[in-house]
């Protein structure tokens, strides 16, 4: 489905890790990135460039926070939310396409299954961070 819909959106300019960010942006407002990054599921090395390709496309705005000067904030500009308004319909189009004839109840326990799955996952995470420093020639601490 990622794969239709990368070469759906291609013709807007944007990918579709960035389609992510748009509608992430759109649900929740002042994002620092790796907020966003959780949301996305980019991981926050990619997606801080990516992010500053966004801002070049004059899709993203960057402003520190007024409640804490160090954090960066993460916005839609009004170029971004339009794109993000025209690009939801095609995404909920796809989605509908593909559990088409899949009873509602299904789809709401596989849509709870992936994200238990995804979630599992991040156990790995520990396990690739103590294996790095192996993988650069260097012994873990």
């Amino acid at each position: 489905m990622g794969e239709l819909f990368s070469r759906r959106i291609a013709g807007y300019g944007v990918s579709l890790p960035m389609y992510r960010v748009l509608a992430a942006l759109c649900e929740m407002r002042d994002q620092r990135l790796g907020d966003l990054a959780a949301m996305t599921t980019v991981e926050v090395s990619t997606l801080s460039r990516l992010v500053g390709e966004m801002k070049t496309k004059g899709l993203l705005s960057r402003r520190r926070s007024a409640d804490n000067g160090r954090t960066v904030v993460i916005n839609l500009t009004v170029k971004g939310r339009e794109l993000a308004e025209e690009l939801m319909p095609l995404a909920q189009h796809f989605e509908k396409v593909a559990v088409h004839h899949v009873p509602a109840e299904d789809v709401s326990r596989l849509k709870a299954l992936l994200s238990a799955v995804y979630s599992n996952l991040d156990a790995i995470e520990p396990e690739l961070e103590a294996f790095a420093p192996r993988a650069r020639g260097r012994s873990p601490r």
